[in-house]
């Protein structure tokens, strides 16, 4: 009886101690997971901020051009 109890004890420590490792490795895991969701994130943030900053300075440049050639004919004419 007593060495059942013991096995028995010993069981539940090496249980209790796997069971704190699986949800440490669960927790690294999710970490890990969510680092790479905020860098995909980011990433994504800044292509489209990219564009939206590149298609600007095109629209602006386009703008100012016909703008000048504009008032260049309007004086000259």
């Amino acid at each position: 009886m007593r060495q059942s109890l013991r096995q028995l004890e010993k069981a539940f420590v090496e249980e209790t101690a796997l069971d704190r490792d699986r949800r440490e490795s669960l927790r690294r895991t999710a970490e890990r997971r969510a680092a790479k969701r905020r860098s995909e994130r980011a990433k994504s943030q800044g292509k489209a901020r990219f564009t939206v900053l590149s298609l600007t300075l095109i629209a602006t440049a386009v703008i100012v051009t016909v703008v000048m050639f504009r008032v260049l004919y309007l004086i000259l004419e």
